[in-house]
């Protein structure tokens, strides 16, 4: 049984499969591809109630097997998301690396993309799940650092969900699940769309992980007041035919000052951070808008006249192309109806 409510940028999904492909299926379009094995498949009660919220396509909601099952990862280049969960009830566990990590109602782990990894869920867990794709994490973490990143962003795989900063975001995930099945207030796209950033920001800041320490380094550090006027008029003026004089003048300081500010602090010209901007723009109208406009009109009014290289440089940012992007995002939209 799958239904759904009207379209809008919340997006209410849910699910009841009684086979271990059904579920397999479904779980893989929302986290990627992965593998499911049951001991008794015959027993699979699988049921998952979600929302979607559309800017980032974060999901959020709770997931029930109903028998023992064990889920692994398929392909690692082809697992896009983190996955995190939290069981209400009931007990899994985490093998990573040989290290096993017990997760109850005190204890949620995060399954991330990369890693070998396998999750053993038992019959009787009902359990809360946050799943975020590779994309937003990487796009977030590098707004926060101020520079792109080089390394995948790794995180301690068990999160403490009584104490300190990682239970404070768990409270937070639940908040925003619970009145998410009860309100109209998350429809609206400026809303969600913050509420969607400060989710995924708030695991990257509670969650120790390899990029904790520059972070506390880059938080400490503020951009000069030149930089932030820049850097402001070109999210301002990304769908306009900006060039670096506009943006030197915007900033109030000579070029060489404002290309020595851009490599200290972002690591990329001014230029390129446009074009950088740009591709994440069209990136979120396609999977906000879907099939409501086609993708060379969206890349256009962003400013890309040359389809063709824009094509090769949305591959080359986001590890896929544009029409693969639209097509994920139809298959989720279509499972939902």
């Amino acid at each position: 049984m799958i239904n759904s409510k009207p379209e809008s940028h919340l997006r209410d999904i849910h699910a009841d499969h009684f086979d271990l492909a059904g579920a397999c299926s479904w779980m893989s379009h929302i986290c990627g591809p992965h593998q499911l094995k049951a001991s008794s498949p015959g027993r699979i009660q699988f049921r998952h109630s979600a929302n979607v919220l559309k800017s980032m396509s974060t999901t959020l909601g709770i997931v029930e097997y109903g028998t023992d099952v064990t889920v692994g990862i398929a392909d690692l280049d082809s697992f896009n998301s983190y996955s995190v969960s939290l069981p209400l009830c009931g007990e899994q566990e985490l093998n990573k690396g040989g290290e096993r990590l017990r997760s109850d109602a005190e204890h949620g782990v995060i399954i991330a993309p990369n890693e070998t990894q396998e999750l053993s869920i038992a019959g009787d867990c009902r359990k809360l799940q946050v799943v975020i794709s590779r994309v937003a994490m990487n796009q977030t973490l590098e707004d926060l650092l101020q520079r792109p990143i080089g390394e995948p962003l790794r995180f301690a795989a068990g999160m403490d969900a009584v104490n300190g900063a990682a239970a404070s975001w768990w409270r937070m995930a639940r908040h925003f699940i619970e009145e998410m099945e009860r309100g109209e207030l998350y429809d609206h796209l400026l809303f969600s769309r913050d509420l969607e950033n400060a989710l995924v920001k708030g695991l990257i800041l509670a969650q120790p992980n390899n990029y904790s320490d520059a972070l506390r380094d880059t938080l400490g550090v503020r951009m000069p007041h030149y930089l932030v006027r820049a850097r402001d008029y070109i999210h301002a003026h990304a769908r306009e035919d900006l060039c670096v004089e506009d943006i030197e003048a915007a900033s109030g300081v000579s070029r060489f000052k404002l290309f020595e500010g851009f490599r200290k602090y972002i690591e990329l010209s001014p230029m390129a951070y446009l074009k950088k901007y740009r591709l994440t723009g069209v990136r979120q109208e396609i999977l906000e808008r879907r099939g409501t406009r086609n993708i060379s009109a969206i890349a256009m009014e962003w400013g890309f006249t040359h389809l063709g290289r824009f094509s090769s440089e949305y591959r080359k940012q986001f590890d896929e192309s544009p029409s693969t992007t639209l097509q994920r995002a139809e298959v989720r939209r279509s499972r939902s109806h």
